[in-house]
């Protein structure tokens, strides 16, 4: 994988001169991915399944939309991360490669065969992630809610993730997820406070946090996730770290960003994994109940371990 400067990138000229300062370390275009992020991509009968069902039913996964380099391992595992509300982004995140632009209408009938895959798979555990849909009132939150009732009819014994965006704030709307009482609600920062108008210029870190809080208030366990080397410095994850500690967040995920295309934000620093290990053993000390940290670890990685 090749990277390049910061400002060959698309963005807009405001964000693109905040960027280039944000920037301490930019990682050349001769720099080669480690050693530790050689991932053996191989189909399984568990694999494809998951691909088939999810074809048939016509339903996306983050797993395919954001690139994720677990793909393989998760899905031979039979693991999988459904994402509802359309495979198209009201938001556009400088890391994320998931397609922005108009959203196409909400389909009505997705929590029903979300809830069909998720039976016919035989998931113990599920996790349900969505695009951000901030055209809709609600953000899409109904269908959040009726894509856990109904999987609770077809599969009582399954247990329930939410990875849900900020619903800009709308505290009815998280209301509304919450009481369908998943077993978690995750909610990711993914990155620190001074690069979040950059990252995500149209989010707000105080905002996220103030969801997670909320949503501990309203009985949750709780989750988020950061991602690491888009310019930060080690100081700053631990102040994230800090900041959804106090408002009682439970689960803690430790990624290491990729930059998924050339049109994306490059990689400033390749985190070593012994520095994850650290920031685990940190996160555990702040009175994180779980915290996975890890070179390839997603939002999403061992999530089934995490329920309790």
């Amino acid at each position: 994988m090749s990277f390049i400067p910061v400002d060959q990138l698309r963005l807009s000229s405001a964000n693109l001169s905040l960027a280039i300062s944000l920037q301490p370390s930019a990682v050349s275009s001769s720099k080669r991915l480690p050693p530790w992020f050689n991932v053996q991509a191989k189909t399984g009968p568990d694999y494809l399944e998951i691909k088939q069902t999810m074809d048939r039913l016509k339903l996306h996964t983050i797993c395919e939309e954001a690139r994720c380099p677990n793909r393989w391992e998760c899905w031979n595992a039979r693991t999988a991360t459904f994402l509802i509300l359309g495979d198209i982004c009201t938001r556009r995140c400088h890391y994320c490669s998931v397609e922005t632009g108009r959203p196409l209408a909400v389909d009505h009938e997705e929590p029903r065969r979300v809830a069909e895959a998720i039976h016919a798979l035989g998931l113990r555990h599920a996790v349900i992630t969505s695009v951000n849909r901030d055209e809709l009132n609600d953000g899409g939150a109904a269908i959040f809610a009726d894509t856990i009732r109904k999987t609770r009819q077809l599969s009582p014994d399954s247990t329930i993730e939410v990875l849900i965006p900020d619903f800009e704030g709308n505290e009815d709307a998280l209301a509304t997820v919450c009481t369908e009482k998943p077993e978690i609600l995750n909610h990711n920062i993914e990155t620190v406070r001074r690069l979040f108008p950059v990252i995500r210029p149209q989010g707000r870190y105080q905002r996220s946090i103030e969801l997670l809080g909320k949503a501990k208030q309203l009985g949750m366990r709780t989750k988020s996730g950061l991602i690491l080397g888009m310019g930060e410095t080690i100081d700053e994850a631990r102040e994230v770290m800090r900041d959804l500690r106090a408002v009682g967040c439970d689960i803690m995920t430790i990624g290491q960003y990729l930059q998924p295309t050339r049109e994306h934000l490059p990689v400033a620093h390749f985190y070593d994994p012994s520095e994850f290990a650290v920031l685990k053993e940190e996160g555990k000390a702040l009175g994180f109940t779980y915290v996975e940290s890890g070179p390839l670890v997603r939002s999403s990685y061992h999530a089934e371990r995490q329920v309790v």
